[in-house]
């Protein structure tokens, strides 16, 4: 790790979450190091006004994108060329107060299509929209300057993700793909890309990705 991301991993608190900050970023160092056939430990990223890492410029690294999310004990990381890229994975687990953070983030589409499904399906329905909407929002790297409540994406388990309406600008839905990713169970997560011809293949770390695996998920 860079002295900042040291620095940056002795200000948690919790020995657990210091773990987990350090695991991450060196495994996106080690990644991003076996795409661009680069020292992991030289790698130099930026980041944005609204705190989207990248990569210091260069030839090769302009044009790579990569993100990353992790919650309880697993990681999600997702690299691409060219596009922008966002990724969210969240723990399902059961909330008191699910529908209240709903009515307060989500907008009046998703709400009713929450409200509409069985009691025994909302729970996993919440994470499927809370990280499809983490992820567009990731993806755009514009922070919440978009505001959760106002675009809309499916909610319903086992429909296609899908990004239903952007109030700002409705051309925004033919600029991006949104897909469903199933990480394992008791986990939510989802990608979005830009653009719609993309090619999505997915590993389970540390599977080499020179073997080509027919993928530990599909698109």
């Amino acid at each position: 790790l860079s002295e900042t991301e040291r620095e940056r991993a002795d200000k948690f608190h919790f020995w657990r979450d210091r773990n987990r900050f350090v695991i991450c970023r060196g495994l996106l160092r080690v990644l991003i190091g076996n795409y661009l056939d680069r020292d992991p430990a030289i790698l130099d990223f930026t980041y944005n006004r609204y705190g989207k890492p990248f990569l210091a410029s260069g030839p090769d690294e302009e044009a790579f994108r990569f993100n990353l999310s992790h919650s309880h004990e697993m990681a999600l990381f997702a690299f691409g060329q060219g596009g922008q890229i966002g990724v969210d994975i969240e723990r399902i687990v059961a909330m008191q107060d699910e529908s209240q953070i709903a009515e307060r983030f989500f907008s009046p589409t998703e709400v009713r299509a929450l409200r509409a499904l069985r009691a025994d399906v909302q729970t996993e329905a919440f994470f499927l929209c809370w990280t499809r909407k983490e992820a567009f929002v990731k993806a755009r790297g514009e922070g919440l300057t978009l505001p959760l409540d106002q675009f809309a994406v499916s909610v319903v388990p086992g429909e296609p993700a899908k990004l239903l309406c952007v109030k700002e600008n409705p051309a925004e839905m033919q600029r991006w793909s949104m897909r469903n990713l199933n990480p394992g169970p008791g986990y939510a997560a989802a990608v979005v890309v830009e653009g719609n011809d993309c090619n999505l293949k997915c590993w389970a770390f540390p599977q080499r990705m020179s073997e080509n695996p027919q993928g530990f998920w599909s698109w």
